[in-house]
């Protein structure tokens, strides 16, 4: 049998010293930490990828809802205008109130929309302009022309309708912004509910990433309050 200097058999494995398995066992519970840091991270990104997808969603399928009444009132979101003559995007969006108020869907309709540096009109008269031409009666239409955003616009309406012992809503926009416009109605107080303009000349490609872009800012919504939105 060969032996080594220190009488061990050749092909002995020895044990570490000491020291050496302390220092080991020293450097895999530094590691880890690591480990639970990493999976820590995975975890919050799986939820917050989720979360999003399930919000995604939801703005996708509240697009395709729709509410017939009974109602207190129609509110129309706002959107560019022209001088006084609506955008394609708005006049879509009113032309879905002038099919929906032979309904009875509800009695009052609240146009809504303020304007922009150097515009002559408001979104919210010329969209009550645009329903009075089609057959909606002038004593019906209420006209929220201060807000430049879809917050602000509801708050106002919001007031406006808490004034006359009102709170039950419709709200007319585009599919992709129905659940945002829902939710943030629901934030400053009235009992809201959503019917799609099917008309909306935002669509494919361009519905999609609108929809996306939604998503998150309905995620980022929920959280932090519509009004930074």
């Amino acid at each position: 049998m060969t032996l080594r200097a220190d009488d061990t058999p050749v092909g002995t494995i020895r044990p570490l010293p000491e020291a050496s398995r302390r220092a080991g066992l020293s450097g895999r519970r530094r590691r880890r930490p690591w480990r639970w840091v990493l999976l820590g991270i995975g975890v919050v990104v799986l939820l917050a990828v989720g979360y999003y997808a399930i919000t995604l969603y939801q703005v996708w399928s509240t697009g395709r809802s729709e509410y017939d009444g009974p109602a207190d009132a129609i509110v129309v979101m706002g959107a560019a205008q022209y001088d006084g003559r609506p955008s394609p995007q708005l006049a879509a969006r009113l032309d879905h109130v002038v099919e929906l108020w032979p309904q009875g869907v509800a009695p009052l309709v609240v146009v809504t929309g303020g304007k922009r540096p150097g515009d002559r009109f408001t979104e919210a008269q010329a969209s009550a302009s645009y329903l009075e031409e089609r057959g909606v009666p002038a004593e019906a239409i209420v006209l929220e022309d201060q807000g430049t955003n879809s917050y602000q616009s509801l708050r106002a309406v919001a007031g406006l309708l808490a004034a006359r012992g009102l709170d039950d809503v419709v709200i007319v926009t585009d599919p992709y912004h129905a659940l945002r416009s829902k939710l943030t109605a629901e934030q400053v107080g009235l009992t809201a509910h959503v019917s799609p303009t099917p008309s909306s000349v935002v669509r494919g490609r361009d519905a999609a990433g609108r929809e996306l872009r939604e998503a998150a800012g309905v995620a980022v919504g929920r959280l932090i309050g519509f009004e930074h939105i």
